[in-house]
């Protein structure tokens, strides 16, 4: 795995390595593939992960750990869009706003489980260069992903306060690449949370597994 480690070039004076490069356009790439809705953007998202895994093992056991946590959350992905429920007229996963319980019970989540991980990256800091942002993203992006697992518009939301940290913290750490997708990011969100939003107010509400016909 040491090309994956190795730098790929200069940009602005940074340098970029081709793991950092290559993980993240994938992600980028992802998120376009979410915008619209394609069943593809999990195995995408998957493979993502396990170029970031491949990279960190080793040598950064934490990272490594939460690329080993995405690509479970992206198997629960497809598992979900795969299925023929909660799917709108044209085949692909219906969108939907959030119920407040749903919505209180993804806030709490993040909030404790930002915690919960921040605090284990303090016990232990070879996990993690900066445990209390790095934990928030961390939680922020699972969230995020769960969010669209389940089609909800607040996805975009998750994925927006996540960029408001992503951006400066990757700068700040010297992955200059992570910071420019991140702010391409921003931008995708942006558009990708009007569609989604005026989709859900076109689109029949699905119907959701055990509710009652």
């Amino acid at each position: 795995m040491n090309t994956l480690n190795s730098e790929a070039l200069v940009l602005f004076g940074q340098h970029i390595i081709w793991s950092d490069m290559i993980g993240n356009t994938l992600g980028l790439i992802t998120l376009a593939l979410g915008f619209r809705r394609s069943l593809w953007t999990w195995p995408v998202q998957f493979l993502s992960g396990l170029v970031l895994f491949g990279a960190f093992y080793g040598h950064l056991s934490g990272s490594a750990g939460k690329q080993a946590v995405v690509m479970a959350v992206a198997l629960y992905g497809w598992s979900q869009w795969s299925r023929g429920t909660g799917k709108a007229e044209d085949g692909r996963i219906a969108v939907r706003f959030a119920t407040w319980p749903e919505r209180a019970t993804m806030v709490a989540a993040a909030a404790a489980g930002t915690v919960a991980v921040a605090l284990i990256f303090k016990a232990y800091p070879s996990l993690s260069w900066d445990p209390w942002p790095d934990a928030y993203i961390f939680v922020g992006t699972v969230v995020a992903m769960y969010a669209q697992a389940r089609g909800m518009v607040e996805f975009w939301f998750a994925w927006l306060l996540v960029d408001l940290v992503g951006v400066p913290l990757n700068f700040a750490n010297g992955y200059a690449f992570s910071g420019f997708v991140y702010v391409i990011y921003g931008a995708l969100v942006l558009w990708g949370m009007r569609d989604w939003w005026l989709r859900s107010r076109r689109d029949p509400r699905p119907v959701l597994e055990g509710a009652p016909a």
